[in-house]
């Protein structure tokens, strides 16, 4: 699963490199690859001023998770033999230029299972990390996993949350003014009034997740077969459903093609300050939560930067700085009030801790349940 920005926030790294600090060769470096538009360059900044003695700094900014993963692919491919160059190596444009690789690297949480069952990151050291202590379990069990990939509470640490949003309902307010109620909740989908009027996310986990959550049932749900009137519901909101779609789900709304939309907080936050007209809401039973990470590359050897560098993103100025400027939540508690965010980014940034804990993440499946929700999910598009 990739998420996609739909328009860029502002203030924060949309350089194709930041290079901050100068000096010899031998001078120390951190280098970095992250998820474009999710630090502020601000913290960056302020990051190297409170090094002593000074670093370079290498972040490199990349558009999607999907390609940081292929990244973190391709520095674990072992080099082609001369054989197996065969006549490409006698022609040195052709050859492929590895990127050098990186201390750390940003990698959504639902990348993490195949990330380390590839071999591809390596375990952090989280005693080596002030902040680790200060995090919430829920954070803490989400990292912790086994070789497998898959949580497990005996597990190593793989990786360092950092910033984290969360699936939700936006709408056209003046649509819903006509309509005399507002979506409060999943159930609401269903209502009267919406008939060919909401685009969804084109995901078997969002879209029959946010049923099971409306059936009270969990987003992990292993066994479909278990919840007998899954399909039966899920046919009733297709009937809804304009269209699919994860990439351009928002535009329609926009324009006034369909009234309401289930999508990414990271895409719909920098829209909902373009388009007043629109409103966002946290449904009430809970909903998917996403994160984004920090994970070290399998044959990084000096973790020592790397370290203060999440350490510096967990202490809370800066966690409040990341939260506000790239528009997300932090998994460190940050003492953000009403005062500091835009009106219409509240609903979506001041957490509510109840449905928080009633919210999940897409944890790993079983091979043979990933293959229920494809082929449930194929069958009721299919009508």
């Amino acid at each position: 699963m990739d998420r996609r920005s739909f328009l860029l926030a502002t203030g924060t790294l949309a350089l194709s490199q930041l290079l901050i600090g100068c000096g010899g060769s031998n001078q120390a470096q951190l280098k970095v690859q992250l998820l474009k538009g999710s630090i502020p360059g601000q913290v960056v900044n302020k990051f190297q001023k409170a090094l002593k003695p000074q670093v370079q700094l290498k972040f490199a900014p990349v558009g999607q998770i999907q390609d940081l993963f292929k990244q973190l692919q391709n520095w674990q491919q072992k080099p082609k033999t001369s054989d197996e160059q065969g006549w490409s190596r006698f022609i040195p444009f052709q050859q492929e230029q590895k990127t050098p690789i990186a201390d750390l690297v940003t990698l959504g949480d639902f990348w993490l299972k195949a990330a380390i069952e590839q071999k591809l990151i390596q375990p952090l050291n989280e005693q080596q990390i002030k902040q680790w202590s200060v995090l919430d379990d829920k954070w803490k069990k989400l990292v912790t996993r086994n070789e497998q990939g898959n949580p497990d509470t005996q597990g190593k640490v793989w990786a360092a949350p950092y910033r984290w949003g969360s699936t939700v309902i936006v709408y056209n307010r003046n649509k819903f003014q006509e309509l005399g109620w507002t979506p409060k909740d999943w159930s609401d989908l269903w209502r009267d009034g919406l008939r060919s009027r909401i685009s969804l996310l084109n995901q078997p986990r969002e879209v029959i997740g946010l049923v099971l959550k409306k059936l009270g049932k969990s987003y992990n749900t292993d066994n479909l077969d278990q919840v007998p009137e899954l399909e039966k519901e899920l046919r009733s909101l297709n009937q809804q459903v304009k269209f699919y779609s994860s990439n351009t789900y928002l535009e329609p709304l926009i324009i006034e093609d369909t009234w309401l939309a289930v999508g990414w907080s990271d895409d719909v936050l920098p829209v909902l300050a373009r388009y007043p007209h629109l409103t966002a809401v946290i449904p009430q039973s809970g909903t998917a939560v996403w994160a984004d990470l920090w994970v070290r590359p399998k044959g990084v050897d000096k973790e020592t930067l790397a370290n203060q560098w999440i350490d510096f993103c967990w202490q809370p100025a800066i966690a409040k700085q990341i939260s506000l400027l790239s528009k997300t939540n932090s998994p460190i508690s940050t003492n953000i009030v009403a005062s500091d965010i835009q009106e219409s980014f509240r609903n979506l940034l001041l957490s509510n801790r109840e449905v928080f804990d009633k919210s999940e993440f897409l944890l790993p499946l079983s091979p043979l349940a990933i293959k229920q929700y494809e082929s449930l999910f194929s069958k009721i598009k299919a009508g």
